[in-house]
Order: structure tokens, then sequence, then C-alpha cells
């Protein structure tokens, strides 16, 4: 593979070490990708995730971490922790992955084999290739260019989650119960990426989320449409006018009591652009108001995930006694996710047609996160970047995702620096089928986190 950056000066030596390493590196992250670990055993043996768990496990060992433990957390499954000791007085940094996946959908859509690490056109694809196993190898191959390029300078902790996607919380309960574990000076949170490839990103901000079931029943059971039709209240119509009610004409959230008016202040996001990486049909047009910052990053979104209604195939003429829907409602950072849920479902109750009996119940939700730019972590991370991408500057976006042990950091450590990094991009269809990574941003992502990791030991030092 051809070297992406053109460092000199005191820093060649950790890009040099990285660029040698990417062959090793390409094998490992073939390995981790073999395991099916999606953390859910109605769809996957627990063991492959169990096998995930050791490999990481191993890894760290390989590394010469004096203490790694598998955690057994509260939801059943097992994240791996390790420590690696600094200098005396240095500070400490913890080093932040998930080795669970999401399922891979349908395998045969996918190009080639989900779980096989395949390389096309100079990416490598897989599930769990950029999230966030591409992140795991990002973690190591910056703490072995460090060791061959005069040693760690700080306390390293690594944890390593296995049930992020499910966001079943058992990482979170768990750090909750021993908040000592995991304390740390500066917390690198390998599970974003960058908005494209050669322009190094920081997610500065994640918006909460806040999930809930809505039920509507209008009838004792279903009836003919013929026969009862244009008199019976029909629960699916119903439903349908309450969850219409969540968006104005333009396309904009509104639920009642909810601010929907906030600005995002940092890196712009072209109109232009976000068409292209959502794959927006032409002539159809964006929905919402403001800048599609302001939109992804500071406002409010409603998304309809799912409806429980009969099918077009199969289905009969019959006016339907009860519809379900799921709906999710992401918050910028500062409306607490219990409290959008709440304003959520008195919104669905109020707007319920003809007397429809409504419940509405809370399915799930997670935090928002802002983090403080001009921190000394930020200061060090943005000229790790800049080294380590040929001088490109740091972009600094915000997320419309959540990754819920994130606020559970914020809110244990609240002296800690939290910075969010990782592997993904525009083209890296996580989530989706094909996905995959770009092995330059592995390189180049691997150099500046060793370099950071460098100059904030040396900021703390004086």
């Amino acid at each position: 593979m051809e070297q992406s950056s053109s460092q000199s000066g005191p820093h060649a030596g950790v890009a040099a070490t990285v660029a040698a390493l990417m062959p090793a590196a390409r094998e490992e992250l073939a390995q981790l990708v073999a395991f099916r670990s999606v953390a859910d055993p109605e769809q996957f043996p627990v063991s492959e995730c169990e096998g995930a768990a050791r490999w990481v496990a191993d890894a760290l060992r390989g590394e010469g971490f004096t203490e790694v433990r598998l955690l057994d957390t509260p939801d059943g499954t097992q994240s791996v922790y390790g420590l690696l000791p600094g200098p005396q007085g240095a500070p400490t940094v913890l080093l932040y992955a998930h080795y669970d996946v999401q399922p891979p959908l349908e395998e045969s859509a996918w190009t080639s084999p989900p779980f096989t690490l395949t390389e096309r056109a100079g990416r490598w694809y897989g599930r769990g290739a950029a999230d966030c196993k591409g992140g795991v190898l990002m973690h190591l191959l910056a703490l072995r260019a460090l060791r061959a390029n005069g040693g760690v300078p700080v306390t390293v902790k690594v944890i390593v989650e296995g049930s992020e996607e499910q966001g079943t919380g058992g990482l979170e309960r768990y750090a909750q119960a021993h908040p000592e574990l995991l304390a740390a000076d500066a917390i690198v949170i390998g599970d974003t990426g960058n908005v494209r490839v050669g322009r190094p990103t920081v997610t500065a901000m994640l918006r909460g989320m806040a999930m809930v079931r809505v039920q509507v029943d209008t009838l004792e059971g279903n009836l003919h449409s013929g026969m009862f039709g244009g008199a019976a209240p029909d629960a699916l119509a119903a439903l349908i006018r309450m969850l219409d009610s969540l968006r104005a004409a333009d396309g904009s959230t509104v639920v009642d009591g909810l601010d929907a008016s906030g600005v995002w202040s940092g890196t712009p996001y072209a109109a232009e652009a976000f068409r292209a990486d959502a794959g927006v049909l032409d002539g159809v047009e964006l929905i919402g108001s403001g800048e599609v910052a302001d939109r992804l990053w500071a406002r409010p979104a409603v998304t309809v995930l799912g409806i429980d209604c009969p099918p077009v195939v199969g289905a009969t003429p019959s006016v339907q006694a009860r519809a379900r829907a799921l709906v999710s409602l992401r918050v910028p950072p500062g409306v607490p996710a219990g409290e959008a849920a709440r304003l959520l479902g008195e919104h669905l109750r109020v707007r319920a047609p003809w007397g429809a009996r409504v419940r509405v119940e809370q399915a799930g939700e997670g935090e928002g996160f802002r983090a403080d730019t001009s921190s000394p972590a930020y200061t060090a991370m943005a000229s790790a970047m800049r080294s380590a991408f040929d001088g490109a500057e740091m972009s600094v976006v915000g997320q419309g995702g959540s990754i819920p042990l994130t606020a559970t950091l914020a809110g244990l450590y609240p002296e800690a620096e939290i910075l969010l990094i990782g592997m993904s991009d525009s083209a890296a269809q996580i989530h989706a089928v094909d996905e995959s990574v770009d092995p330059v941003e592995l390189e180049r992502m691997a150099v500046a986190e060793a370099l950071f990791v460098r100059g904030y030991a040396a900021q703390a030092a004086g």
C-alpha cells in the first residue's frame, strides 16, 4: 500500500511505523470481521460475540497491557477492559470502541460476503469494517506506533463494548456501578468518522434520542369495510393523522413544547453534498428549514420507524380496530431525553381524532452530548490531525445518532475531555449493505491518534 501522508520531522517515525504495519492490520481486521458478532442471540450464536471479545483481549495482552479483563455486563454481554500503566504522573487516556455489529440485513444483497473482508477499488468491505472493528484496529495501530517510537507517554485504558449496536445499556450500567474503572483525563471515542476521505474530523455533538410506541384502539375488532366503512372509526387512519401532525408542511419536526430553532455553529454541511451523501432522488426536495447542519445537529428530528398494520399483499377489506407505531425523536444536547419522550407522547395523545383510545409507552432513550472544543485535548487533536493529513484542518461536526456511553462517561467524569473520532466516511455505508472502510483513512487516523496521545502528554507535562 502506498503511504498516504508525507510525514517529516519528529513525527515521521510514527507515520512510517503505521504504514509498515498496514498489511498485518488488514489480516487482523479480516480476523475480527469474520466473527458474526451481532449481540442478539435470536439472530447469531452468543459464541460469535464471545470469540470477538477473546480476540480483542488477546490483542491487548500482546501489546503489553498489564491488566486485561472480560467484563460481564448486566445485559448479558461482555466488554473488554485493558490497562497499560504509563510514566508516573502522566495523564490517563481512555480509548473506546465496540466489537459488536449490526446484522448484515440480506446477506445475498452484499457484493461480497459480509463477514469476509474483501478489497475492491481501494476499500475494504465487510460488516464492522468501519463501525467499529476498524476503530479497534485504529487504537491498536496507534499504540504500536508509540511503542516503536519512544514509548507510550500516558497511562492507557481501553474499553471495547459488546452491545453498543443493540442499545441495551450493559456497559453504561456497569460503568455506573464501577465509577473508578473508566476514569480518565481524556477519552477518545473511536466510533464516528470523517466527513469526507482526507478531511479529518471530530464530532463535538451527539443528539439525544427518545423512542416511544404508540397504540391506537377504536373498535372491539376489525369490521367489513363495505358494511361499516364510512361510520366506523378506523384506528389506522387515526394513527396516520396523529403521525402526520409531527411535521409541518415543509417537513420540519413539530412537537408541542419542543424548541426547533437551534443553529449549528461548527463546520457547515452544504446542501448539495448532503443530497449526494444521502442519495436523495432527483427532483425530491430536502425537508425542514434552515441550514442542513441546523436540521441534522441542532434541531429535533422525528422518524416513524415502523407501523403495525396489514401488508398490501393479503390485505382484506376491513376497517382496522387497532394500529401501532414505533416513533423515534432525536433531540439536540440540553434537552433531557425523558422530557422529550413526555412531550412526544402528550403531542400524540392530544392529536388523536374521534375519541380514539391512545396508549403511549417509552421504548428507549439516550442523552445528548456537547463537547468543549476549546479544551487542551481538542487543541492537541487539531495539531495531530493537521500533521497526519498533510496540513488539512480539523472539521468540527455534529452527529444525529447516539452513542449512549458518551453521556454516561460525561456524567461520571465531568472534568474529562471527550473526543469522538473514527473510521466512517460518507462512502462507508455503516449499518447498510456493503459497509466498507478506506484503509488510507485507517492509516492516517491511527497516525493522528498516536500524535494526539504524544501531544496531549506533552501539554500535561508543561
